[in-house]
């Protein structure tokens, strides 16, 4: 449609239930006028809340639906999957965040296919586990099918090893004992997964691996008939190479050390290809590059469990998933001996970081930097959204660090608020200017535990400014 006036906006998004009565109200208060530049209500709703980028394009564009989803509001498209959209929502009575899982519309359109998806959401609702993203609701209803996810803060493993090139062997391995427990817990149940990839696993904030999708992939098998499906495709050929059955735990097994092998490397074992027969053939499996080839200074444990859980012959692989976490736990304890022998120092022990920053890159070296000193690590891109975590939580974390590289005014105002607020000022807190921001150090207060560094800074100095204000905190708050 054309422009939008800012009073039609306004209008729209109330007629749309994305804002109340009171709420509409407040924004005319707020202004005093409804003759507003449509770039200010725009700023307005956007910095307190009331609608996200998403909401406002669906409907500047004219859009009527795909706003809610039964009791969900729709706050930002997440991504694609192969038989479903990722949306973060929002219950529009409770305030409970959560992920909704919306099938397309080529899989709802026929019957088997919707009660397939039913049928493997309804058995994703019994995995209660760590390392599985809970499944709360499945929902049916007007040819709209979607589940109720947790939603789950952090990335993709598939983006975490994209950043990384290569995962270090002690966290890959970490990663992929919380995977393969997911899979062992699962596997209990009788429940495989069958759709094992990097992007199928998401890695929190705090470092933990969680696998999405089980049994989901039967859908996508269920219409693939000529196995067009990547990796129905992999799991076909896996099963015909070895000969057997299609709900064989060990074919996990497979995957999961596929995954291992690619943390490690930063290559995937298996040969890259389109072509639905090269996928299928025997040798792609079979002629798999030793791992030592691509990394010949791997950890021999490491190194061991990845050959094992990759063998073609299903007899030689791990028998189960418990089995393959046996060895993983005892090479996590071998690693994290020879590790501890060295001369690190564990300064941030017993200490929670909050980290703003949005930018991937920079989320990678505090959290990499930080952990390596035994710091935990939370990491939040939006300011705001860490103010409201500590206003709910003040004990949430030790001290928080304000980059604002990215985020810019919104990060020293965001920084201003937290060291003045009631719940939050006996916080230590950091402020972090990019260089070219060195200006608004002026507008800040500071204080024995608020402090402000302005870029060029070493990681280094970072630390020491972080466990001074953190031992000042501790000792002001024991009075």
């Amino acid at each position: 449609m054309g422009d939008m006036s800012a009073e039609e906006f306004v209008q729209s998004a109330f007629d749309l239930n994305l804002i109340t009565q009171r709420q509409m109200q407040m924004i005319w208060s707020n202004f005093g006028t409804r003759n507003v530049p449509f770039a200010d209500i725009q700023n307005f709703v956007l910095r307190s809340g009331l609608m996200t980028n998403y909401q406002i394009d669906k409907v500047l564009r004219g859009e009527r639906a795909g706003f809610f989803y039964g009791d969900y509001k729709v706050l930002y498209f997440v991504g694609n999957g192969s038989f479903a959209r990722v949306y973060r929502a929002v219950h529009k009575d409770t305030g409970k965040i959560v992920a909704l899982k919306v099938l397309r519309k080529r899989y709802s359109e026929k019957r088997e296919d919707k009660d397939r998806f039913v049928h493997e959401g309804e058995m994703g609702m019994k995995l209660r586990h760590p390392n599985i993203v809970p499944i709360y609701e499945v929902h049916g209803t007007r040819g709209i099918y979607f589940l109720v996810m947790a939603f789950v803060e952090g990335q993709s493993l598939r983006d975490f090893v994209k950043v990384r090139k290569k995962v270090k062997p002690i966290e890959a391995t970490k990663l992929i004992s919380d995977i393969v427990a997911g899979l062992d817990y699962a596997a209990q149940t009788g429940i495989t997964h069958r759709d094992l990839k990097l992007s199928n696993v998401l890695v929190s904030t705090n470092g933990r691996a969680q696998l999405v999708d089980f049994g989901l992939a039967s859908i996508a098998e269920g219409v693939d008939d000529k196995l067009t499906n990547q990796r129905t495709i992999d799991y076909a050929g896996l099963e015909r190479a070895t000969g057997v059955r299609k709900d064989d735990p060990r074919s996990d097994i497979f995957f999961a050390g596929c995954m291992y092998y690619h943390m490690l490397t930063g290559h995937s074992p298996l040969r890259e290809s389109r072509d639905r027969l090269q996928r299928l053939s025997v040798d792609r499996y079979r002629d798999v590059k030793p791992i030592t080839d691509l990394d010949p200074h791997l950890p021999a444990p490491v190194v061991l469990i990845a050959r094992k859980a990759m063998e073609l012959d299903p007899e030689k692989r791990y028998e189960s998933p418990s089995a393959m976490l046996a060895d993983l736990q005892k090479a996590m304890q071998r690693l994290n001996e020879e590790r501890s022998g060295g001369s690190g120092s564990l300064e941030g022990i017993d200490r929670t970081v909050m980290v703003i920053e949005s930018q991937q890159s920079m989320q990678d070296i505090f959290r990499e930097q930080l952990k390596k000193y035994g710091y935990r690590v939370l990491m939040i891109g939006d300011p705001y959204r860490a103010l409201d975590r500590f206003n709910a939580d003040s004990h949430v974390a030790n001290g928080i660090l304000f980059s604002t590289s990215n985020e810019g005014r919104a990060g020293v105002d965001a920084f201003k608020e937290f060291t003045s607020g009631e719940h939050t000022r006996d916080t230590p807190a950091i402020l972090l200017l990019g260089k070219n921001q060195s200006e608004w150090a002026g507008d800040v207060s500071t204080s024995d535990i608020h402090q402000v560094l302005t870029m060029p800074v070493k990681m280094s100095q970072i630390r020491e400014a972080l466990q001074k204000l953190l031992a000042t905190g501790a000792s002001t708050n024991a009075h």
